[in-house]
Order: structure tokens, then C-alpha cells, then sequence
């Protein structure tokens, strides 16, 4: 799936729970599953990883705006703001997809890498929750495929990537 971001793909930096501070409200950090620097021959590129078995996307931006303060909906103003959106966006939408991936465009700016990533891993046998990262893909006119990256805002600095990679069914056992 990487190498669609240049040849020989290689690993620099990995931090697990790795906190954002977002922009907008002043509590409340992105922790993404994982944070990664790598390198390609050509490009280094921040790759935020939101990590999934069978637990949905956090809450949809209908029930998480629901009595919302000025300090979320100014969070809201700047996630959309950062990722071009125009609100009102989908109630069905899931918050935890956007603060994720401006996240990985914070750390992309952040190390002075070249793309930012944000890619789902998900352990489902079912796939469940990939018809809401499906959602979040056609917000930016991409249609979703597993195991693929795609490119949602490719004119922008950094240029933005997001993906759904499917995990090895057998690493859920025990």
C-alpha cells in the first residue's frame, strides 16, 4: 500500500498513542493508535494509524454536536477548515475520522514531511465500519477501496492521503 508513495518504503520513527494537540478548542488531543515517520527513495511522509477490530469510529458528528460548546464547534470550524470542507457536513459522519486525519497533516508539517497519511487498520472479518470510512472518502469525491491509498487532497501542502488496510485475520488470535 505504501509503495504507492514512492519505492522502498522504510520505516524511521514509530510512537504507539501518539497525541495531536488539534486546533480550535483548547482540550482534547487526537491519540491516534499510531504515529509513523518513513521514507521513501523520494518522499518522507507522516502516516497517523487509527487501529480497528469491531468498535465503530468514536461517536457521529449528529449525537457529538448535540448540546456542543463554542470550544467544539470552533474545533469543528477548524478540522473542516483544514481539511476544505463545507459545513454542514453529514450527521452520519464520524468525528473521530476527521480529528485523525488533520492530525497526520499537523504531524506532516510538524517533521517538515512531504505527504501526510491517515490510513484505517482494521482487523473486522466483517469490515465493519468501512461503509463510515466509505462516507468520509466521498466527502473529497473518492470512492473508497481497501487496500489502497487514496488520494483526497493531492494539490495541497502537504499532499493528503487516507486508506482502509485490511489486517491479517490470523494476528487476532491469541
Amino acid at each position: 500500500m505504501l509503495e504507492a508513495l514512492g519505492e522502498n518504503p522504510r520505516l524511521l520513527l514509530a510512537i504507539p498513542e501518539h497525541k495531536v494537540p488539534l486546533p480550535g478548542a483548547t482540550v482534547g488531543d487526537s491519540q491516534n493508535d499510531l504515529f509513523v515517520l518513513a521514507r521513501t527513495d523520494s518522499n518522507t511522509f507522516a502516516l497517523t494509524i487509527e487501529g480497528k477490530v469491531n468498535e465503530p469510529f468514536d461517536q457521529p458528528l449528529g449525537k457529538w454536536l448535540v448540546n456542543a460548546s463554542p470550544g467544539k464547534r470552533m474545533r469543528l470550524d477548524a478540522l473542516c477548515n483544514e481539511l476544505g470542507l463545507q459545513q454542514p457536513l453529514p450527521e452520519d459522519l464520524h468525528y473521530q475520522l476527521l480529528h485523525r486525519t488533520v492530525s497526520a497533516i499537523i504531524e506532516a508539517r510538524s517533521f517538515k514531511a512531504d505527504i501526510a497519511v491517515m490510513i484505517v487498520h482494521s482487523f473486522s472479518p466483517e469490515r465493519l465500519w468501512f461503509d463510515a470510512f466509505a462516507k468520509f472518502a466521498a466527502l473529497f469525491d473518492v470512492a473508497a477501496e481497501a487496500n489502497r491509498l487514496l488520494a483526497i487532497r493531492p494539490n495541497n501542502s502537504p499532499p493528503l492521503y487516507i486508506g482502509w488496510a485490511s489486517g491479517d485475520l490470523r494476528f487476532l488470535k491469541y
